[in-house]
């Protein structure tokens, strides 16, 4: 960029001295190394690319039109077509930079080295090396460089970055850490539960780094457009140049003239520059609010959401269970809870360490034997001897063991003990506080279709619903079942309408890929959600799928006002070329001014905000 800016000034000294200075022999000599020194490079890739059969791009152009000018004697004209061309280019590629600069937040996660703790000693490395199972060490101030559970420690993190909420994040003992964090007060030992190449912060710049690859229908149809465009403008100033002269009997000198400016301003760089800046602006200020986009595909695509599916636990609720009653029989309410926790003491399950959170005392795992999963139910164990059972309903009818029914609302897990019933426990999820404010946001944007989706029970999802405001659900669905409805859906929506659903989690893969447009929510440790999801909301706000609609909108506004302005004013411009109403020096201007106030237009994508 220095470079180009160094280059820019001498060739515009130059150009100076050979408008001015006060030898005029010399003059032509000013002008022509004022050409080179910026020209040279267009040059070379214009022959290069000729050679490659990319015959009409704008280096074409721009050869072909300068060296007309030489030939027909337009000298300070050929030296300003590429030298205003130029600095055009270097405020396109100001630009870009400062568009990425908005994502350079993300790519700075990438860890350099970690402290891994080998026989009581620190030994600096590089993440690579690191295995699972590990212990490295995270000082203050230091990027957390591996995904990790905390065994030593507590601390508070700076996960703006990766999230994009500014409250630190306070951990300790048995809590996750999550790769390009930053520790802020204390050392901390984490047990590495991911290899580098599987780490969050990874999987998040693969993200970023193939965000722009996947092109939206907009840049698509400018990249065609261009294609066909530069050829039939190429052929038109050829005509231009040739066929008057020859019919009205003139000199060929004002017409060739007239079909160079024709050629310097219908180079397109105002649109193949500024459309795709445009979605690259957008992603970039998505990812500032911790919303990665996988591509302008999907921003573009999702301003014609007519139906949004949310899944319910982990996306509309907290997805965090907490014990809501305690219903003991025979038994006192603390035993019931011990024995729950001891039970499901090994299982990760958001249930069950809400059942350990409650009972908040250290569980001695030596208690617990025999472990029996029945998938879908609950288990089977042996704790201090007694034989228990913990699940849902359906695993005290398959024991044949006869139980109260609750109708208390939420997640009720049964208990037996040694083949008798003993009571049950309440566990309940609590509503998003920004989830009511989804809704309504969606409704206010249009969105025709709300619809939930769950495995849990028809009365929670049913209440849940009710004080959300959302009037189509459906319950108690398995993940493939899911799927079934998403395809209905698909099926009654109209062909240029769009399905987005939003889940949380593996389970919801399946649907994430088969929608319009995936959203994880929250999704940055799941594996199947990154890669299937288009996009992913990495503070688990749901409120923000609606903040991306907005974007998408205002984004392909901006598209929009850049196309009309740039065909309309290059087209003008074209015409009065031909009829010679202009010079070349005003189809520079025209050009480079044109290019200059789209990609000043499309910079705006960059600064939105909600």
């Amino acid at each position: 960029m220095k470079i180009a800016c160094v280059e820019l000034g001498v060739s515009f000294c130059l150009f100076l001295l050979g408008l001015f200075f006060p030898v005029s022999e010399i003059r032509p000599l000013f002008i022509l190394f004022s050409y080179l020194f910026v020209g040279l490079g267009v040059l070379k890739e214009a022959v290069q690319n000729l050679f490659k059969g990319k015959i009409f791009d704008e280096n074409f152009l721009m050869t072909v039109a300068t060296i007309g000018a030489f030939c027909i004697g337009e000298y300070p004209e050929a030296a300003a077509i590429m030298l205003f061309y130029r600095l055009g280019e270097l405020f396109q590629d100001l630009a870009v930079s400062k568009s990425k600069n908005s994502i350079k937040a993300l790519m700075e996660l990438k860890p350099d080295k970690a402290f891994l703790l080998e026989d009581g000693k620190m030994k600096e490395v590089s993440p690579l090396q690191v295995q699972v199972g590990d212990i490295i060490v995270i000082k203050p101030g230091e990027k957390v460089p591996l995904d990790g559970k905390i065994i030593e420690g507590s601390t508070y993190l700076n996960t703006v970055n990766l999230t994009g909420e500014s409250t630190p994040l306070e951990v300790s003992k048995g809590d996750t850490v999550l790769s390009g964090v930053v520790n802020l007060e204390e050392v901390i030992q984490v047990r590495v539960t991911r290899a580098y190449q599987e780490s969050t912060v990874q999987k998040i710049l693969e993200l970023v780094e193939h965000a722009n690859s996947k092109k939206s229908t907009s840049e698509t149809f400018i990249r065609k457009f261009s294609r066909y465009y530069t050829p039939i403008v190429v052929g038109s100033a050829f005509l231009l140049a040739v066929l008057p002269p020859l019919i009205l009997n003139q000199a060929f000198s004002p017409w060739i003239y007239r079909a160079l400016s024709f050629l310097v301003v219908s180079c397109p760089c105002a649109l193949v520059i500024s459309v795709p800046l445009s979605f690259f602006g957008g992603i970039g200020a998505a990812s500032r609010m911790g919303v990665l986009i996988k591509g302008s595909n999907a921003l573009e695509d999702i301003h014609k959401v007519s139906t949004v599916v949310f899944d319910k636990t982990g996306t509309l609720t907290e997805g965090v269970f907490e014990v809501q009653k305690i219903n003991a029989i025979g038994i006192p309410e603390e035993e019931l809870l011990k024995i729950a926790a001891y039970a499901e003491v090994f299982s990760n399950h958001p249930i069950a360490k809400s059942l350990r959170k409650a009972y908040g005392e250290k569980i001695d795992e030596k208690y617990v034997k025999e472990l029996k999963q029945y998938p879908g139910m609950g288990l089977k164990v042996l704790v201090d001897g007694k034989v228990v059972l913990i699940g849902n309903r359906a695993l005290m009818e398959e024991n044949h063991i006869t139980f109260v029914e609750e109708g208390d609302k939420g997640t009720i897990l049964y208990l037996a003990i040694d083949e008798e019933y003993r009571g049950n426990i309440v566990i309940a999820d609590r509503i998003k506080k920004d989830a009511k404010e989804a809704v309504n946001s969606l409704r206010k944007l249009g969105v025709e279709h709300i619809v939930v989706l769950t495995g849990d029970k028809e009365e929670i999802t049913s209440s849940i619903c009710q004080e959300l405001g959302i009037h189509t659900y459906y319950a108690s669905l398995l993940p493939n079942e899911k799927v079934e409805k998403v395809e209905i859906l698909r099926q009654k929506k109209k062909e240029d309408e769009k399905i987005l659903f939003a889940g949380d989690g593996m389970n919801d893969a399946p649907v994430l890929a088969l929608s319009d447009i995936g959203v994880a929510m929250g999704a940055i440790g799941s594996d199947a959600a990154l890669e299937s999801a288009d996009i992913v909301i990495m503070t688990d706000e749901p409120s923000k799928i609606a903040n991306v609609i907005k974007l998408s909108r205002k984004t392909l506004t901006i598209v929009k006002e850049n196309v009309i302005f740039a065909l309309g004013v290059k087209l003008i411009i074209l015409v009065a070329s031909a009829f010679g109403l202009t010079t070349m020096w005003f189809s520079v201007f025209g050009d480079v001014g044109v290019t200059i106030l789209a990609v000043l237009n499309a910079l705006r994508t960059m600064r939105m905000k909600w």
